[in-house]
């Protein structure tokens, strides 16, 4: 059963806003002293400190791209996998996102609000080998198999009642085999050029320290919050 729309608000929205703080509590430290030399080393400490804590769909990351009028966009994506090599995430290649990427530039952001933490990566995009593709595709639940092929992501359709039926189309269309892997669908690889790991302080003094990849290595800066 469809949800009823929220009624109006009994207080004005735009003043409560501009009042809500959040202090950060004095839990987690970020010193140089501390940190991985690694980049990605790092970031794996962080993700499984993440996880351990709790934290709400710690792969939810906000992807931005540049469209062709040079506006920003961004949307949320999970990361599936990572290494040296990048931070992978899959998608419609024919959707807005996927023909922004063919400019191979990009941003990634994950916030973790539990623990105080966001991580910003700024790197460059191609896409993954498609026995990549293929491997994760085949891992998929199959009602999101399904919806791959139902879905022209990001082109307007008429109606909701629309979308329901491609999904009715291919289901009927996959009935009693594998569903295969669209030929428009696949992964994408950030490969990180720079990774900022932000953590939230006492007083809006927060820590930010700056990897900067370099030949044989990654440089290491402290920014002022």
């Amino acid at each position: 059963m469809a949800t009823k729309n929220i009624s109006k608000p009994k207080f004005e929205v735009r003043d409560v806003i501009r009042t809500i703080r959040k202090t950060y509590e004095f839990k987690n430290l970020l010193v140089e002293t501390d940190i991985e030399k690694d980049a990605i080393s790092q970031f794996n400490v962080w993700m499984a400190q993440a996880i351990a804590e709790g934290v709400k769909e710690p792969n939810a990351m906000t992807l931005a791209t540049v469209d062709k009028k040079g506006f920003p966009k961004a949307r949320i994506v999970l990361l599936r996998d990572f290494d040296e090599n990048g931070f992978s995430f899959f998608t419609n290649y024919k959707s807005a996102k996927g023909k922004e990427l063919d400019s191979h530039k990009a941003c990634l952001n994950f916030f973790w609000i539990e623990v105080s933490r966001q991580v910003r990566i700024i790197g460059k995009a191609d896409k993954v080998p498609v026995n990549e593709s293929d491997m994760y595709f085949n891992s998929r639940p199959r009602e999101s198999q399904i919806a791959a092929w139902a879905s022209a992501q990001s082109e307007k359709i008429s109606s909701r009642e629309q979308l329901e039926k491609q999904f009715v189309f291919y289901q009927k269309k996959f009935e009693g085999g594998l569903v295969p892997k669209p030929p428009h669908w696949g992964g994408f690889r950030l490969k990180p050029l720079q990774i900022e790991f932000w953590q939230g302080r006492e007083n809006r003094l927060h820590d930010r320290i700056l990897y900067t990849r370099q030949k044989g290595g990654w440089k290491i800066e402290r920014l002022s919050p």
